[in-house]
């Protein structure tokens, strides 16, 4: 996912956000860079992605955190796991259905999602990796049509995939009930059609923040209210209109970290929830890069 994916699920208590992978314009990176919640001080982990690759998509459970797909100059299968504790790596034995990157990743607290992506061709197809077991299934029902570089985020009841890119860029924003996996389809879409958006979530509200509108970056930030889906767009957006962006969010702040302006960055703005005032972290990533994954746990 080319913005990926990220959020808190808001059944866990985050401590830390990471943003894995990416490319910083001449090379591919494995590497995952921490925040730690309290300080915002950054670190990076001595173990990174099993590969150098970009266009993953991330999602967590309370325990673990997923970077899931994504291309190391061809497409992968690979699903990476991060034991919040040591932040350890393994690597799944079963991986995505199929090689793909640009998907959006969401959790519930049972349960992550792959939704769409790009194959070779866009795709409707949505993943569901149960957590106890790592074992992954395919939803019968995937997408509203093929789908590539959507924003991810979910509340306790759903996850969502929003915008994207099918035949040309849209404003659908897909729901999935996490008690049936069955989808629908929210009457008010983002403000805007545009692709590589960043993804994350508080208890009450969903983001989709920044991405590309075939003509030009925007540092747009759509905000959905859980209980009726209702859309508003913040007052301040991204501090830079940007694309290619991983979300990721603690209880109290959501974040945006990296990506791609008139040049790759290292920037990390963070959302306070209670107001959506916008700040900008003194210490951004390790590098400049886009095309990360993002998650929390």
């Amino acid at each position: 996912m080319v913005s990926a994916v990220s959020f808190v699920p808001p059944f866990f208590t985050a401590v830390a956000g990471y943003a894995a992978g990416g490319t910083t314009g001449s090379n591919l990176v494995a590497t995952v860079d921490k925040f730690l919640f309290t300080t915002d001080a950054r670190s990076t982990l001595a173990t990174g992605l099993s590969s150098a690759r970009r266009l993953a998509t991330g999602f967590a459970s309370a325990e673990n955190g997923y970077a899931a797909g994504g291309t190391t100059g061809s497409r992968v299968t690979t699903v990476d796991k991060f034991l919040f504790t040591t932040d350890a790596r393994s690597t799944l034995a079963t991986g995505l259905s199929a090689a793909s990157g640009q998907a959006a990743g969401f959790a519930s607290a049972e349960n992550g999602y792959v939704a769409g992506g790009y194959t070779g061709s866009n795709v409707t197809t949505v993943d569901k990796f149960l957590f106890t077991t790592d074992a992954r299934s395919t939803l019968a029902t995937g997408l509203s049509a093929g789908r590539r570089e959507p924003a991810g985020f979910a509340s306790a009841e759903n996850g969502y995939a929003a915008g994207g890119y099918e035949s040309s860029f849209v404003t659908t924003v897909d729901k999935f009930l996490f008690t049936t996996d069955a989808r629908s389809t929210l009457a008010t879409g983002l403000s805007g059609t545009r692709r590589d958006v960043a993804g994350f979530a508080s208890a009450e509200n969903g983001y989709a923040a920044g991405g590309y509108t075939g003509s030009n970056f925007v540092a747009t930030v759509d905000k959905f209210l859980f209980t009726t889906d209702a859309r508003s767009t913040l007052a301040t957006g991204l501090s830079a209109a940007r694309n290619s962006v991983a979300g990721f969010a603690s209880a109290e702040n959501g974040y945006a970290a990296g990506g791609y302006e008139s040049s790759f960055v290292t920037t990390v703005d963070k959302f306070l929830f209670t107001t959506d005032a916008r700040s900008t972290l003194a210490t951004g990533l390790s590098a400049a890069r886009s095309s990360l994954a993002g998650f929390a746990g």
